[in-house]
């Protein structure tokens, strides 16, 4: 192994997001729901990566295709995620660097600034995916056109983002309300699509033979897994769960790590929640109603209100996916910022890092929708996901390997079961993610 980070690089070594670092107050109270508040909030920033608008797609054609049959593997998809979120989240704590940082420090120059590349370019494809989606919302909603809505999108985040500088608990505030939206949402649309509950509840928990079987619905249900982890969360949660002004001790280190890990998987399964019922609608809808070709987010919106006889189903579709876009950017953008620091070491005015991050994904979205139109969003949606799925090895690997060394982690270190369930949830991802390239490649 490599050897133990030197007290020359502890002592130059700055905080991650240095200007909100340790800035959240938590209650000494000995009460557990009090000091349980305190870590709230970080897990719902990273969740809004698992319902963002690239997923919608994969949710939609799996429910309309193949009913309720692909719950089981968005609930094993979770679950990865609640694991990997909770690797991340003790990085930060432990170690206190944020997995950028923690790479910076390992590995040498070359390699530190080969998967800084890799990361930058899996923020800009993850952005670009929420720029689309966010302005698919907007000419659904209010008619505009795609290049009009894609620049509104890149405009109105930055104006967002300025409420950090007003506190960080601020930003967590929006991202929780918006969150709030979107399940509330889909929460209508579950009652109104009236679904059939039992071959819900038997799906959800029980797989069937036919997903391996069946290569069309093995391919949808890759499609599901393997894009639910995204690279950019495993950044950005081992550093925003530093802005917590715990106590830098053990003791203090193992609540945090305690509450944070709450706060993470209760934000994730809520994140389950909304994944689920994006694909319990179009099961209820679509599949029950004979539209298993419904797979495009533009489909969705406009049979929604036809099928249910409700007029204001495609409308609150539409706003729960503005919704998503718009929690998706903000959260996209701060990652960038985290990667930007943690690799390179270095620190940019705030304004001049999001107008980078913001035009890395705006304007190949605008050449393209100027070029190709609607047709060519897609595919660009298409090869966003694509190298996403390229990039995310290189940060659960070192993730799973930072962990599970004791020189970085301490008392805090990885047990063994949890070194081997997480290397084989890493080496799950990177197959399932090797087999989507090579069929995206093959033209399948």
């Amino acid at each position: 192994m490599p050897a133990p980070v030197t007290t020359q690089v502890e002592t130059t070594r700055r905080p991650s997001l240095s200007d909100v670092h340790g800035t959240v107050r938590i209650s000494r109270s000995p009460q557990f729901w009090r000091r349980m508040l305190g870590f709230a909030g970080p897990g719902f920033l990273i969740s809004v990566g698992y319902m963002d608008p690239g997923n919608w797609a994969t949710d939609l054609a799996g429910g309309s295709r193949y009913g309720y049959t692909l719950l089981f593997v968005i609930m094993i998809s979770n679950l990865m995620a609640i694991l990997l979120q909770a690797l991340s989240l003790r990085l930060g704590v432990a170690a206190e660097r944020d997995l950028a940082q923690a790479c910076r420090e390992r590995y040498s120059r070359p390699v530190t600034i080969g998967l800084w590349l890799f990361a930058e370019v899996a923020i800009a494809a993850c952005d670009l995916a929420e720029v689309v989606g966010s302005a698919i919302a907007l000419q659904l909603l209010f008619g505009l056109p795609l290049v009009a809505g894609v620049l509104i999108t890149g405009v109105d985040v930055l104006l967002l983002l300025l409420l950090q500088n007003r506190g960080f608990r601020y930003l967590e505030a929006l991202i929780i309300t918006l969150i709030a939206t979107i399940a509330v949402l889909f929460g209508m649309e579950i009652l109104l699509s009236r679904p059939d509950w039992a071959p819900i509840l038997r799906d959800m928990f029980i797989p069937s033979r036919s997903i391996l079987t069946n290569p069309d619905m093995l391919y949808i249900a890759i499609g599901i897994l393997g894009a639910t982890v995204m690279p950019h969360n495993l950044y950005l949660h081992s550093a925003i769960v530093q802005t917590r002004d715990y106590q830098r001790t053990p003791k203090g280190k193992r609540e945090a790590i305690r509450f944070a890990s709450i706060d993470s998987a209760v934000a994730l399964m809520l994140a389950l929640f909304v994944n689920a019922a994006i694909l319990i609608v179009a099961a209820a809808v679509f599949h029950r109603g004979g539209h298993p070709e419904v797979a495009e987010i533009g489909d969705a919106y406009k049979l929604l209100s036809p099928m249910l006889g409700v007029a204001a189903a495609s409308t609150m579709f539409a706003v729960a996916l503005l919704a998503s876009g718009q929690n998706s950017t903000i959260t996209g953008t701060l990652a960038g910022q985290v990667v930007m620091e943690g690799f390179l070491d270095i620190r940019l005015p705030g304004w001049l890092r999001r107008l980078i991050t913001r035009s890395l994904a705006i304007i190949p979205t605008v050449i393209v929708t100027l070029i190709y139109g609607e047709r060519g969003t897609a595919q660009l949606l298409i090869l966003s996901q694509v190298v996403l799925s390229m990039q995310l090895s290189f940060a659960v690997f070192p993730l799973v390997m930072f962990t599970s060394d004791r020189q970085w982690m301490g008392e805090f270190v990885n047990p063994r079961w949890l070194k081997y369930l997480s290397y084989g949830v890493a080496v799950l991802i990177a197959a399932l993610n090797l087999w989507l390239l090579i069929q995206t490649f093959q033209g399948r």
